[in-house]
């Protein structure tokens, strides 16, 4: 057994062309976050009755905004950033620079797919919302610019293999490092939970919007849409653990205890790639014995859920005592609360118990039957994603963009005091949709302009919303602009300060016995393919197919 990690505080040299499009990347996704959120604001005010699409300049109606606001958010900055984050990572931790190549062609393919997507978004012609189920249909550039968005991941995944092949032909007997096994294993994900939205986009959506196709399956293009739909909010959340297991610990100024831990975790979620029925317990097409094995799956998503819990409070327990923490709880608040690269992923960390907690009951068959039409959703995937991945964005562009731009950060409280603002709010607005999805209130429709009054528990839930809400778009404006303004206002970084800051690890990776078969990716990968392929043949080859390309489109918004 090993100590510590010779990846520690990893210096790794960019050239101009490389540092240039991992900035392009970065920023095109952060452009994204701002027209998101803006939308964001919009759709919370909604539920307190105030209808503010009126005002935006090309938009006209909820739909089209909520369609910007899930698409921008969910896609464009989700896909930047880890194209950016997690190759930078891999790179960083293996010593070996991605074919420049690779990058810029993924950085054309996200650009491109995201221009195109925004242009018929606000054109108004694709107002499918995040989930773009048909029969509502979009504007060809709409589906075009999806199918680019995940090819530029397809292209960043194979610079990541490509990178670690090199590595491994110069190192064949070493360990992967960790911060490189993660990264690897978080597009090896995503490439596997990335098929069922790519077949319904190129083989279904796309040629049924050019009128190529004489109509459309709803049924298979749902059972499409949440094979990626579901396994594709773990490939948010990843890069954010990569950076919690690898990262945090570094900045609190602790260690990870357990090298094989982490692998293990992420390994978990690779073999749980196959939940996505759990989002179709009322579809009557779905046998209701894979939404029993669905249910089942889910639930075991907690498990690398509560490694990751455990692994990271240890080693912010450690970093707390280290700077003198003394009994239960006092290493907590002796950890460092003036770090902008902190502060927002641990309170991201906090806001993800609520949303853990929340996220077991959408599982549950029955009380999902209360809940799946209801606030409760984004009440709770605004406690996990829209807290815990957005504000550990943040606090990772704290580091990352300086280290890209060469420059620090223009001001280190405005991050912190953004990150409060986003935590406060987020905490009034999920108490705000999650007692009205109690009451009933449903989600995904413009009540500010619904001609039926609202039910009395709608009123405090809605006002706690719009509230909420209102400090969310605050906090992640001050955190975007510290983000961009950065590129450009920022004094310039002194050599030692260009450092990713990885973590020591207690106990390190063995180079012998079982631990070696946690690299052993290609067996993980068919262990992956294996398991999603009993889960979902049945359905796709005995239930869903041939498709029946009936229904013609609805546009109504």
């Amino acid at each position: 057994m090993t100590t510590g990690s010779r990846y520690s505080e990893a210096v790794f040299d960019l050239s101009e062309s490389h540092k240039r499009v991992c900035q392009y990347t970065l920023v095109t996704g952060l452009i994204a976050l701002s027209l998101g959120i803006v939308n964001g604001l919009a759709q919370a005010i909604n539920y307190a009755g105030i209808d503010l699409f009126q005002y935006f300049p090309g938009m006209r109606t909820y739909y089209q905004g909520l369609t910007a606001h899930g698409i921008f958010n969910a896609f464009v900055l989700t896909f930047a950033f880890s194209n950016c984050f997690v190759s930078l990572v891999v790179e960083a931790a293996l010593g070996v620079a991605i074919p420049l190549s690779l990058l810029w062609s993924a950085f054309g393919a996200l650009f491109l797919g995201a221009t195109l997507a925004a242009f018929s978004i606000f054109q108004g012609s694709s107002n499918v919302l995040y989930t773009f189920y048909p029969p509502f249909q979009a504007s060809p550039l709409f589906y075009a610019g999806l199918a680019l968005l995940v090819i530029s991941t397809w292209i960043t995944s194979i610079g990541l293999f490509v990178t670690l092949a090199t590595w491994r032909k110069n190192n064949p007997t070493q360990r992967i490092p960790l911060p490189a096994f993660l990264g690897v294993v978080t597009y090896i994900f995503w490439d596997i939970s990335s098929a069922g939205v790519a077949i319904e986009v190129v083989a279904f959506l796309l040629p049924w919007s050019l009128g190529l196709l004489p109509g459309i399956d709803p049924g298979l293009s749902r059972s499409l849409f949440w094979y990626t739909g579901h396994p594709i909010v773990y490939f948010w959340l990843l890069p954010v653990y990569l950076s919690w297991y690898t990262m945090v610990p570094k900045l609190a100024g602790g260690q990870l205890l357990s090298d094989r831990m982490a692998r293990i975790a992420f390994l978990f979620f690779l073999l749980t790639i196959p939940v996505g029925f759990h989002h179709q317990y009322v579809d009557p097409h779905v046998p209701v014995e894979l939404k029993l094995v669905t249910t089942f799956l889910t639930f075991a998503v907690m498990i690398p859920s509560f490694m990751t819990a455990f692994s990271v409070l240890y080693a912010l327990e450690i970093a707390g005592r280290a700077r003198g923490g003394k009994g239960l709880l006092g290493w907590f608040f002796k950890l460092p609360w003036d770090e902008p690269a902190l502060v927002p992923q641990l309170l991201g960390m906090i806001a993800f118990l609520g949303g853990g907690i929340t996220g077991l009951m959408n599982a549950s068959y029955t009380m999902n039957l209360k809940i799946h039409n209801t606030t409760f959703v984004p009440g709770h995937f605004h406690l996990t994603l829209g807290t815990a991945v957005a504000l550990s964005y943040g606090g990772i562009g704290c580091w990352l963009v300086p280290y890209l731009c060469r420059r620090t950060l223009i001001n280190r409280q405005l991050p912190l005091v953004g990150a409060w603002i986003y935590f406060i709010g987020v905490l009034l607005f999920a108490r705000g949709e999650i007692s009205g999805g109690l009451a009933g209130m449903p989600r995904r429709t413009a009540l500010s302009i619904a001609h039926y009054p609202p039910l009395p528990g709608w009123k405090l839930a809605g006002t706690l919303t719009a509230l909420g809400g209102s400090l969310m778009f605050i906090g992640m404006a001050l955190i975007l602009a510290t983000l961009l303004l950065t590129f450009f206002l920022g004094k310039a970084q002194k050599q030692e300060e260009r450092r990713i800051p990885f973590c020591s690890v207690l106990l390190g990776p063995s180079s012998t016995g079982w631990e070696i078969w946690l690299d052993r990716l290609w067996f993980w990968t068919l262990a992956a393919l294996v398991l999603t392929g009993i889960v979902y043949g049945d359905y796709f080859l005995f239930h869903a197919w041939p498709p029946h390309l009936e229904i013609g489109p609805f546009k109504s918004f």
